[in-house]
């Protein structure tokens, strides 16, 4: 069994950043992808961004690369959703996700049909 628990959201002026954590505790860490999605009212939840923990290999949403990053932290087994130049329409509650997998594949952890295990979300808002 895999928890997974989010920090780090609040109310952010546009243009401005925040820091999401996903602190991850349960299994072996270094075989698992970790995903974060996003879902706004009345939308479907979306991927983000996703990162490989055998290795550290990322991929990101078209709407979110080159302002948000993601990384790990292994000595504190959290990783962590870096968000910079929010916009309005990135408003929405976000998730981090989790699942056992032997290679990062785009097709994959963009999927979230594919994650076994869910954390409770964060909320982002991002307005003036």
């Amino acid at each position: 069994q895999v928890q997974l628990v989010e920090s780090g959201g609040g109310l952010v002026q546009p243009g401005g950043s925040l820091r999401l954590s996903c602190a991850v505790s349960g299994r072996a860490f270094s075989n698992y992808l970790v995903g974060w999605f996003r879902q706004a009212p009345g939308k479907e939840r979306e991927f983000v961004a996703g990162i490989w923990l055998n290795g550290g290999a990322t991929g990101y949403a078209d709407s979110v690369s080159g302002r948000f990053t993601i990384s790990i932290d292994n000595a504190k087994n959290t990783v962590y959703l870096q968000m910079s130049g929010l916009k309005p329409e990135d408003t929405a509650v976000y998730y981090c996700a989790a699942e056992q997998t032997p290679s990062f594949i785009r097709s994959r952890y963009t999927n979230r049909l594919l994650y076994d295990y869910w954390g409770q979300g964060t909320q982002v808002t991002v307005s003036s």
